[in-house]
């Protein structure tokens, strides 16, 4: 058995690697031509740079994937996931260069323009040239929520390095608020504490994604397990308020944690709660919107998150393995047809959820949205990951496996190694797809008869003592 000093100090190597990786290859001011495995394999990034991320990425998640086993407390957990994060803090971004765009998003909020009305190349911002020309033509995709938070840190950061830096800040006190809600929600599941909290701050995907590459995830999750936590811990009418301001807010941030609302409704009582949590929760998304001068424009702007045609979305993988077999335009109609799946999955989940646990159906609900949507980036996987391992008794290997594999997918600087593995990977998917569609249905069905002894009554679910 792994000692846990090894598997602290084996990730934290792999961390310091990654800031190698970052110091010589991440996201860049201005905007650089991608590191490939085209340039990787001519030789024009060096040596150091593609071994570093290697390397660093393995240790980091072999570590990660071996210390489930071996965490001794929730305190080593913490300290540790938090000293593998350290390295990346002072660095360029990893993964992506999408805190570029949240930059100049905010900057062009804290200037009274409408960010959904368009991207840099119409509205203009000073930091134009750090974007990735993939995002320069399009508007905000986000809530108001995040472009207030983008907007505070513009006017606050002045430049682009204090913007960044302050939207990472941001990032970094979302991570703390889901490591603080964790261990609540896991001691009512009867799950390990120190588990959830490892198997969520330690993953890859939290020190590369959310802290380096300071992604809006680390805002929306936070107030996702937030309301979560209120709602699940006890009663009455100021929980059921402050569990909607809370959902009404992660909404605000990616429209995407609206799944989890009919579930946290279930939490207290389904007639009360459709009046006082919904009510909340819409009346919050409300005041913000109108409260930053956005309206409800934001809602179309939601349209362009679709750009990316990738294998790593199931339905786009499985729409490109027609493609293959000569079912030319297959990649629309497998896109539509998982948005009717993923409306029908929520449905059942949600009449599942009656009368067992509700947190747990939240989760399932968010991992059938990052299956059945029709756009995947590796830290969608954090959705469901922060909910379910709260909540997952048992073997988690089905609930890390995506991680892992997610967390390995983007270079230093974003480029996407789905890219070159078009073709095999949506033949992968198409099969593995199918796999994982019956393993969550089977952890429902497994989790059913232990998790719903603990709920019952005629007002719907009840939490555990």
């Amino acid at each position: 058995m792994p000692r846990p000093f090894l598997v602290r100090y084996a990730g934290l190597a792999g961390t310091l690697l990654l800031a190698v990786a970052a110091w010589y290859g991440g996201a860049t001011d201005p905007w650089e031509p991608t590191v490939t495995p085209r340039t990787i394999f001519a030789g024009q990034d060096g040596v150091l740079l593609p071994v570093a991320w290697l390397l660093g990425t393995a240790l980091l998640i072999g570590a990660w994937w071996i210390g489930r086993k071996v965490v001794p407390s929730t305190r080593w957990a913490y300290v540790t996931a938090g000293l593998w994060a350290l390295p990346l803090l002072p660095f360029l971004p990893l993964g992506s260069y999408d805190v570029y765009s949240y930059a100049c998003q905010g900057w062009q909020q804290a200037a009274g323009l409408n960010p959904y009305a368009g991207g840099v190349d119409l509205l203009g911002c000073p930091w134009a040239d750090a974007v990735a020309p993939t995002w320069r033509e399009a508007p905000a995709p986000y809530g108001p929520v995040f472009l207030v938070l983008a907007a505070a840190a513009a006017r606050l950061g002045g430049s682009l390095t204090g913007t960044v830096a302050l939207l990472r800040l941001i990032a970094v006190l979302g991570v703390v608020v889901i490591g603080w809600c964790l261990p609540v929600l896991a001691r009512r599941a009867g799950v390990p504490p120190e588990r959830a909290v490892w198997l969520v701050l330690a993953c890859p995907l939290v020190p590369i994604h959310l802290i380096s590459g300071a992604h809006n995830e680390a805002v929306m999750v936070a107030l996702i397990l937030a309301g979560l936590t209120v709602a699940a811990t006890g009663d009455g009418m100021r929980r059921m308020l402050l569990a909607g301001v809370l959902l009404g807010l992660a909404v605000g941030v990616k429209a995407t944690a609206v799944v989890v609302l009919p579930f946290v409704m279930l939490l207290f009582g389904w007639k009360k709660a459709v009046v006082v949590v919904g009510g909340g929760a819409a009346a919050t998304l409300t005041a913000v919107s109108f409260g930053s001068g956005l309206g409800l424009g934001w809602v179309t702007g939601l349209t362009g998150s679709g750009v990316s045609v990738q294998w790593t979305a199931p339905p786009t993988a499985i729409g490109l393995t027609l493609d293959l077999i000569g079912v030319p335009g297959a990649v629309p109609v497998t896109r539509v047809l998982g948005m009717i799946a993923l409306a029908v999955a929520l449905v059942v989940l949600w009449v599942r959820a009656w009368h067992r646990d509700p947190v747990h159906y939240a989760g399932l609900a968010l991992a059938a949205t990052v299956l059945l949507a029709p756009v995947f980036h590796p830290w969608y996987a954090l959705w469901p990951l922060a909910v379910l391992a709260t909540t997952v008794r048992r073997d988690t290997l089905w609930l890390v496996a995506p991680c892992a594999v997610a967390a390995a997918l983007c270079l230093p600087d974003g480029y996407n190694l789905a890219l070159v593995t078009r073709a095999q990977g949506a033949v992968v998917i198409t099969v593995l797809a199918g796999y994982l569609a019956w393993k969550v249905l089977h952890e429902a069905n497994r989790d059913s008869r232990r998790l719903g002894t603990a709920h019952g009554g005629d007002r719907g679910p009840r939490r555990d003592p």
